[in-house]
């Protein structure tokens, strides 16, 4: 399977869109796999039911976005996030926009309010169970899953900039596969 050379972007973040086209160069696509493979496979994508995982479990998962992104930027350096023309997009332009303005958001706004429910736990009671009890525990788990959705639309671009099918999905999954251009075997003439 061979990487597209154009790429479609589309992130709806909470204050603004981000549309447009991303042509990566080879370090965009390595930076892409890695960060691919990160969030995939966190818990932060996967959807928590109203008495599964723990809140500060998915929290943590995000945060732990922001070391692991910042570890490739400086890792492939300014070649993936130099400008590009005609107002493409770059892969550190992506990454920083995400954690900027949808999962910083996110994590302001939760952690400082969930640190302080956790404050209050006896300790006969389990953290999920206290968890449980919070009345803002379901608007946060909604929360949660807005962001999962759009953490897994962003993963399917990177998938696409790679050149591998989305992982994800699955014959379990409700998701759609993002087009990923596929190259057959040569036709002989």
């Amino acid at each position: 399977m061979r990487a597209p050379t154009s790429i479609a972007v589309k992130l709806n973040l909470h204050v603004l869109e981000i549309s447009g086209t991303w042509k990566p160069n080879d370090a965009e696509r390595r930076a892409a796999w890695e960060l691919y493979v990160e969030v995939i496979t966190r818990t932060a994508v996967a959807p928590l039911g109203p008495t599964e995982g723990l809140l500060r479990e998915a929290l943590n998962s995000y945060y732990s976005l922001f070391r692991t992104t910042r570890d490739i930027l400086r890792r492939y350096g300014p070649v993936i996030a130099e400008p590009k023309p005609n107002g493409q997009y770059s892969f550190g332009f992506l990454a920083v926009t995400l954690l900027n303005f949808e999962i910083r958001p996110l994590l302001n706004r939760w952690h400082p309010a969930l640190e302080d429910w956790e404050a209050t736990r006896l300790p006969s009671r389990s953290r999920a169970e206290h968890e449980r009890m919070w009345a803002n525990a379901p608007e946060l788990r909604s929360d949660l899953v807005d962001a999962g959705q759009l953490l897994m639309s962003y993963a399917g671009t990177l998938a696409v900039a790679c050149g591998v099918p989305d992982l994800v999905v699955g014959p379990f999954s409700t998701r759609q596969s993002p087009e990923v251009p596929r190259v057959g075997p040569p036709t002989s003439s």
